[in-house]
């Protein structure tokens, strides 16, 4: 008999994937289609919410045709970029604008006049969350605010408001069901993850209309089924998971009880490590939930870095070379940065700092300077930040934590994660297999569905090979540079 499949949707930032993975992990046909995003003024992204869903409907098509058809497919599986949201007429499914994307800071004020006004500790007490431009809860407000009449249709009921799996669960049921998991939910800022609610209180003072929030379920749950003509699949097949995409990437890792560190490397980069039950972070990061199932939310600590891979991608631009790969290779020729280190705060600078102001700085440089220590720079900039999260979790867990679970594309860089674990003197372990956000939620479906799975995944590990003294000194120089970011 054939091995039954689950159909993994990715939905990223900058590609989705759809992905067929079969109970040991093994991806049996996969395929991806790249995603715009639009920076129409300085501190704003977004892209458009029907072209996300034009490049899930050719992902699934063209993974299907590989795999030569449907047939083995019991279950769909979604994974999502989070903090990134839309606002769409329940009756015609058109979006109202765009989908505002996690890294835009267009309510920084909106966010600034909450803290003002002393709701940050409201908010973070039952959020986990601090204030900041990241997260949904204002965007939903600019969106609705921004056409006029919106905010008085959505008080009645007639728009619906999610995140990119909320969207596409709408799409792919043909408008039937209006529902997240709490995963995703609990990274709106209007979600208390105490008691695994929308929080009335919260809506009110970011002015989001509760009739507009999608229900919200445990993320292994059967979500609804695939309607007909929505995409190649034939109708009937049940969506079983959806799970924000770095909590699908802690799934898949396998990590299922706390000690160990995962860091999904992407445009940004997010790091999670799971908790005994709720925390209160006090060094810059946010309490969230991991995933969840009928049986109760599991609970995280996660920092969020605004940018990351997307730092090499701003550094091709700046060098005139094709790509970040093209980056990366440049990198390689140079066996260190003679001192150049570039802070990459091009939309502020996220966890553990939280500050929207900032913006990106070089330093360091002079006149023997080349091109590759600029190059190289960018890699490390990705590994400094990362650092710096860490310990902040070390801090609020007061424990020491074993060592780094790596996933993404920049994870495939030799060079960078032996940097990383020189930073964190802690080993890290680079993924061997590169879609694990798409894997963690194929393996939440085939729980959920009580299909025992056998994923595995060795990967490369990278222990630490440098000095304490050469650590040291690599580190005042990272934290030098970030104390010039914030006051200049």
């Amino acid at each position: 008999m054939t091995a039954p499949l689950v159909l993994a949707i990715d939905q990223g930032t900058t590609n989705t994937k759809a992905l067929l993975v079969s109970p040991d992990g093994r991806i049996v046909a996969q395929a991806s289609v790249p995603n715009a995003v639009d920076y129409p003024r300085p501190g704003w992204a977004e892209q458009s919410g029907e072209k996300l869903w034009q490049g899930v409907r050719a992902a699934i098509e063209a993974a299907v045709g590989r795999a030569g058809g449907a047939e083995e497919i019991v279950a769909l599986a979604i994974s999502n970029q989070r903090e990134s949201v839309l606002v769409w007429d329940a009756a015609t499914g058109e979006p109202i604008g765009p989908c505002i994307i996690w890294q835009c800071r267009r309510t920084a004020e909106v966010c600034a006049q909450l803290q003002a006004a002393g709701h940050a500790d409201l908010i973070a007490v039952r959020t986990g969350l601090g204030l900041d431009p990241l997260f949904p809860a204002a965007k939903i407000a600019w969106l609705i605010d921004a056409v006029p009449g919106a905010r008085q249709r959505a008080e009645r009921g007639e728009l619906r408001a999610g995140t990119v799996d909320t969207w596409l669960l709408w799409k792919l049921t043909d408008g039937a069901l209006h529902a997240t998991d709490h995963s995703n939910a609990s990274r709106t800022q209007l979600f208390d993850i105490g008691r695994l609610a929308w929080d009335a209180e919260l809506a009110e003072l970011f002015r989001v209309p509760m009739p507009l929030l999608a229900q919200v379920h445990p993320s292994n749950t059967r979500f609804g089924k695939v309607a007909a003509g929505t995409t190649a699949l034939p109708a009937g097949i049940p969506i079983h998971a959806m799970i924000g995409d770095s909590h699908a990437a802690l799934y898949g890792h396998g990590v299922r009880s706390p000690g160990t560190v995962k860091a999904t490397y992407g445009t940004g980069t997010s790091l999670m490590t799971l908790t005994p039950g709720k925390v209160r972070s006090r060094h810059g990061l946010s309490a969230t939930i991991a995933w969840s199932t009928p049986a109760g939310a599991v609970h995280a600590l996660e920092g969020n870095i605004s940018v990351s891979g997307q730092a090499a991608q701003f550094m091709a631009e700046l060098l005139g070379l094709t790509d970040a790969n093209a980056v990366a290779t440049l990198a390689q020729t140079a066996i260190d940065t003679q001192g150049v280190t570039f802070v990459p705060a091009l939309v502020g600078l996220g966890a553990p700092h939280w500050r929207s102001d900032a913006r990106g700085t070089i330093t360091g440089m002079s006149l023997t300077t080349k091109p590759a220590h600029f190059a190289r720079a960018a890699l490390e900039a990705i590994a400094f930040q990362v650092a710096d999260v860490f310990t902040a979790m070390e801090k609020d867990l007061g424990a020491e934590l074993a060592g780094l679970s790596a996933d993404g594309g920049a994870s495939q860089n030799a060079m960078l994660m032996q940097f990383q674990a020189d930073l964190l003197d802690r080993p890290v372990t680079a993924s061997a297999a590169p879609e694990v956000s798409a894997l963690g939620a194929a393996a939440l479906a085939f729980d959920g569905l009580g299909i025992a799975t056998q994923f595995s995944d060795g990967g490369t590990r990278f222990s630490p090979a440098i000095d304490p003294a050469a650590r040291a000194a690599h580190l005042e120089r990272w934290q030098a540079a970030v104390r010039q970011t914030l006051t200049t």
